[in-house]
């Protein structure tokens, strides 16, 4: 028995347009409306709590510390050391006037400071420019780095106050022997650094070198410049902080002007206080001079 099935004319034109309505996109629904920014996360969660305290918070605990200890200890009068407020004390009225000059060898902090960094510059500098040439040479050529790889694992370990008398005897006074002794310390990281930075560059860089037939310049400024800049730029971080070791040794041996003239004047006045200062600045000046160079070094990387 067959059974018929009759659907009504209504049906049949409401079902197309059901079908119609359904097969429209989604976002056809909600034309008119505007959509919803992106909700930011809270303040709160953006910032990370763990990394903000050991960044900041990390290096403020230590050094407070540090002058909390230093305080403890210096609590007992006549101890002879001085405390942190006597210290501060003696900063402030220090840093009062730094640049007052009443004669050769009596002068404010500043102008000590600057003529320590004046001849750091010149020492460093004439390293620089002989340190870092040497280095492409000796890293290039493997004879002439075996010629003087024992001339420089025999000069590099001696102390920096042994050439002291050897700049005096030759250059008969003492602010060229103090730029001597920050030359001959401070050139031999460059040496090194750079030159196994050229013995670090890759073989097939050469060979193409080699096949294009470039000159010798060309190897030098095009290839080898580019890779080896991060060694030159660590041997120049590591020479600088040298420098600067070396300069306070040799300017309290030499006299005159100078930071390291200046803690030993402080020390035969028995002025405490003021050598505790220079201690500071000292490590400021050099903690300076090294965070100068490794922002140079991220300016200038070719990676």
């Amino acid at each position: 028995m067959v059974s018929a099935v009759f659907h009504s004319p209504l049906a049949a034109v409401a079902a197309p347009e059901r079908n119609a309505s359904s097969s429209k996109p989604a976002g056809a629904a909600a034309a008119g409306t505007p959509p919803r920014p992106a909700r930011r996360p809270p303040l709160i969660e953006r910032v990370d709590g763990r990394a903000l305290a050991i960044g900041i918070f990390a290096p403020l605990a230590g050094i407070g510390l540090l002058i909390a200890i230093w305080a403890l200890l210096t609590m007992k009068p006549g101890g002879g050391f001085p405390s942190p407020a006597v210290t501060f004390a003696s900063a402030v009225e220090l840093f009062s006037d730094p640049f007052y000059s009443r004669g050769p060898n009596d002068q404010g902090i500043g102008w000590n400071i600057l003529a320590s960094l004046k001849r750091v510059s010149i020492g460093f500098g004439l390293a620089a420019l002989v340190g870092i040439p040497l280095g492409f040479v000796l890293g290039r050529f493997a004879v002439l780095n075996k010629m003087a790889s024992p001339l420089i694992s025999l000069l590099r370990p001696v102390s920096p106050l042994a050439w002291l008398p050897i700049g005096l005897l030759v250059l008969k006074s003492a602010n060229p022997a103090a730029i001597w002794t920050i030359f001959i310390c401070s050139i031999w990281p460059m040496i090194l650094n750079t030159a196994e930075g050229v013995k670090r560059v890759p073989q097939d860089y050469l060979n193409v070198a080699r096949v294009l037939n470039l000159s010798e310049w060309k190897v030098m400024t095009k290839i080898l410049f580019p890779a080896v800049l991060p060694y030159v730029l660590t041997g120049v971080r590591l020479s600088v902080g040298t420098a600067w070791l070396v300069i306070v040794a040799a300017e309290m041996l030499t006299g005159g002007v100078g930071i390291g003239f200046w803690v030993w004047d402080e020390w035969n006045n028995l002025n405490v206080p003021h050598i505790l200062i220079a201690i500071l600045i000292i490590g400021v000046v050099g903690l300076a001079l090294e965070q100068l160079l490794m922002l140079i070094a991220r300016r200038f990387s070719y990676e």
